[in-house]
């Protein structure tokens, strides 16, 4: 099974934040490859700019190292870009993650904000819907 991470998931793990625990699943699920994981690169350079806020660079520079030893990074080509302009969301970050997941045919985008999925084709959920979902499959 194919997934995209979102940002916000992402940095619920580098940051220890509320949904540490669910985030902290998903990464060892990629780890032990019962899912293949992805982030987008645009989303990484956003994960390194909010982190080293509350990291430092030094740490967040170790972290991002050690998350894309799990995580695929995927690639935002200038098609992707064009893509994400097209279908005019309201948020254009979700829109390019949104494309970005298409072009790699992932199963699932977990995120926080599934409400800013709701118009794409593949499905939107929550670290705990996808881990509910995980064990459904198991």
């Amino acid at each position: 099974m194919k997934v995209l991470i979102d940002t916000n998931v992402v940095l619920d793990f580098l940051l220890h934040r509320k949904d540490f625990a669910c985030a902290m699943d998903i990464f060892l699920m990629a780890e032990k490859k019962h899912i293949i994981g992805y982030i987008s690169a645009s989303a990484i350079t956003d994960i390194f700019f909010i982190a080293k806020g509350t990291l430092g660079k030094k740490a967040t520079k170790a972290a991002l190292e050690d998350l894309l030893q799990v995580f695929k990074p995927a690639t935002v080509t200038d098609d992707n870009i064009y893509q994400a302009l097209a279908i005019d969301w309201k948020d254009f970050e979700d829109s390019v993650q949104f494309v970005v997941g298409e072009s790699l045919s992932v199963n699932y985008i977990v995120t926080r904000n599934v409400q800013d999925f709701s118009s794409g084709s593949i499905p939107a959920v929550t670290p705990e819907q996808f881990i509910k979902v995980i064990a459904k499959d198991a």
